[in-house]
């Protein structure tokens, strides 16, 4: 596995080792030996798998109390994958990264604790997992507004069109009036 440091160094994308012959491919997702190297050292307690359709925009989430580091792939189409830094003590606080994940190039995307994370649907439909190091809390879940100026976002909307949003993503809040991490 390459782990590879993005514009927020806590958060990384990691490339695989992928084995390719004439039967398929081969390649670990996950080895906690190789994670511990770069102080990836977190239990997973849940594997989460969603699906949705091009356009569709889910979160930005985050469990305020029991938070959940993720690590994040694609196994069918394209995502464009965002992590927002919502630590107030943190020199990135405000800051995103986001990085396409598909099928094709096999990227994982791992997001600590103190992170809000969103995914954007690319391809017509796209099915991702994502291993968290917590339970889910819906009493502990807040989401942020996908499109707060603040924060500011390039997110690479198909056709310029309006993300499809469930009801409470539209009701996210902006950076400035959520509950946060010190």
């Amino acid at each position: 596995m390459r782990f590879i440091p993005t514009e927020i160094p806590e958060v990384m994308l990691l490339e695989p080792v992928v084995f390719s012959d004439e039967r398929g491919f081969f390649m670990e997702t996950y080895r906690a030996d190789e994670f511990a190297q770069p102080g990836i050292e977190r239990p997973f307690v849940q594997d989460n798998h969603s699906g949705s359709r091009r356009g569709a925009l889910r979160g930005l989430h985050y469990q305020i109390r029991q938070p959940q580091a993720k690590l994040v792939r694609a196994i069918q189409g394209e995502v464009f994958d965002v992590a927002v830094d919502i630590r107030r003590s943190s020199p990135t606080f405000g800051r995103w990264v986001g990085a396409i994940l598909s099928a094709e190039n096999k990227r994982q995307l791992w997001i600590p604790t103190g992170f809000a994370h969103g995914i954007y649907i690319l391809s017509e439909w796209a099915e991702v997992l994502y291993k968290v190091s917590d339970f889910y809390a819906p009493q502990w879940e807040r989401t942020l507004l996908w499109n707060d100026p603040g924060i500011g976002i390039r997110w690479p909307l198909v056709g310029g069109s309006e993300p499809v949003l469930s009801p409470k993503d539209r009701r996210g809040l902006p950076l400035a009036q959520a509950e946060l991490f010190d």
